[in-house]
């Protein structure tokens, strides 16, 4: 059991990614005030005069690259003519057409793939051309929730195009940044930037609702890290030569009803693909505000993930991989609004097939009134504070004024529970419910309109095992 008091762990390794610029401390000592922890974060929104400055710096190395099929972006990333883009953008063929900034043309041979389907490619200028604008890569592990962000690249054809925004989520299992920034057919490719001008990430995906669809606020980046490493082998001549699993489908969403008839679905080389090489199906459905549904997707041939989101808000975005048990995947959430909801129906592991059940049900009609329910375990592979105790992160959607009860338990370790809000302050956390127990209670009157985080943890490095989440 805890003693009296927070538990001792730097807030940075609390709220992974936390939002910065601007953060409430709530009085927290020095050694949990996250502006201490990292006062290089700590700024405001980009400036008119920062973001002419980035554009003017980097937008003469960002080039527009053309297929037979496909257009594109790329960073020259060496002056002798090497340029990083994504596999998808060159698919498989051997030869590009290149177009600079300064409107020069040149043709350009692909001379690499990353490897298990990560979404890389490299080409090479043709002409052995010098001295040309390079951008800077960022160190790995650099970027942070909450940081600006700036793309620059050719949507819908339109070179040269620049769009602001911010690092809105890091997914650290898929490896990937997720922003704001408006991202659109022909960004991929291009550069995701810090307000230094570097580059956090290469653009590789949007969520969007099909083929005609544009940017909803939630655009995907691959990592430093991963850029990195495909450079070197590319550099040293072990890279792939041969495209494998690039393509992207464009799907349209189904539409289904919530109560509706089970959905037998499959996912195969007609899914739609993630830049991590896992196949999804969209599916898409009308909601009302206030309106608690449960999503199930069970399957015998793949590791069932799934994915909630909205078509054209950024303020809901949920995701389960196993609650279900079994490597199935449930989520039960209040939705936010009255409009339309997408659920994508996701394989976890890259390339993974086969058939899947996908059910969509209203809680009310079965007489539960969770606002979020949640079974997995807690152990290896998860993330870990300060102190080495591992913990998960799960978010819902609340309302000012509503009175919300979470519930955290196990039959194998003392959990810890923590409530974070939007600026990824402490609200409220708790060790024991009671003397005679582990488990974890909250009873909280929720301050505003909108998502909230829920960190389910261990007291302490041993714990791990099972756990049982609700909200209600």
């Amino acid at each position: 059991m805890a003693p009296t008091g927070l538990k001792q762990f730097a807030s940075s390794s609390l709220v992974l990614g936390a939002l910065l610029g601007g953060v409430p401390t709530l009085g927290l000592p020095e050694s949990l005030n996250p502006l201490a922890l990292a006062p290089a974060l700590a700024q405001g929104p980009l400036d008119e005069a920062t973001t002419i400055r980035v554009y003017e710096l980097v937008s003469p190395a960002v080039v527009a690259i053309q297929t037979n099929t496909s257009d594109g972006s790329g960073s020259i990333v060496d002056a002798s003519g090497l340029i990083l883009t994504n596999a998808h953008v060159v698919g498989n063929e051997r030869v590009v057409t290149v177009r600079l900034a300064d409107g020069r043309t040149f043709q350009g041979d692909v001379v690499g793939y990353a490897d298990n389907r990560l979404d890389l490619a490299a080409v090479r200028l043709r002409g052995n051309p010098t001295n040309l604008p390079t951008v800077t890569i960022a160190p790995p592990n650099s970027v942070r929730v909450g940081q600006s962000a700036l793309a620059i690249g050719s949507p819908f054809g339109l070179q040269g195009t620049l769009t602001v925004g911010i690092v809105s989520r890091i997914d650290t299992e898929r490896n990937l940044i997720q922003t704001d920034a408006a991202i659109n057919p022909g960004n991929s490719g291009g550069p995701l930037l810090n307000r230094d001008g570097q580059l956090i990430g290469v653009n590789t995906a949007i969520y969007t609702t099909g083929r005609e669809g544009g940017n909803v606020g939630i655009g995907f980046a691959i990592p430093t890290d991963a850029v990195q490493t495909f450079l070197a082998a590319v550099r040293a001549g072990t890279a792939s030569t041969t495209a494998a699993g690039v393509g992207r489908s464009d799907r349209e969403p189904t539409p289904i009803t919530i109560n509706g008839p089970t959905v037998q679905g499959q996912l195969d080389d007609k899914s739609n693909i993630l830049p991590d090489g896992s196949y999804y199906n969209p599916y898409i459905f009308e909601g009302q505000a206030g309106q608690v549904i449960t999503v199930e997707m069970t399957s015998s041939d793949v590791d069932s993930f799934l994915i909630l989101l909205a078509p054209e808000r950024e303020d809901i975005f949920v995701q389960d991989d196993d609650s279900g048990g079994n490597y199935n995947a449930r989520l039960t959430v209040q939705l936010p609004y009255t409009g339309s909801y997408l659920i994508f129906a996701n394989a976890f592991a890259e390339g993974e097939t086969g058939r899947y059940q996908l059910r969509l049900s209203d809680q009310r009609a079965t007489g539960l009134s969770y606002l979020l329910q949640q079974q997995g375990r807690l152990g290896p592979g998860d993330r870990t504070l300060s102190d080495g105790s591992y913990f998960q992160e799960f978010s819902f959607q609340g309302r000012a004024g509503q009175q919300g009860v979470l519930r955290l338990s196990s039959p194998d370790f003392d959990t810890y529970l923590l409530l974070i809000d939007r600026n990824q302050a402490l609200i409220a956390e708790n060790d024991d419910a009671d003397r005679n127990t582990t488990d974890s209670e909250l009873i909280v009157t929720l301050p505003y309109d909108g998502m909230y985080t829920i960190v389910v943890n261990a007291f302490d490095r041993t714990g791990q095992g099972e756990f049982s989440l609700t909200v209600q």
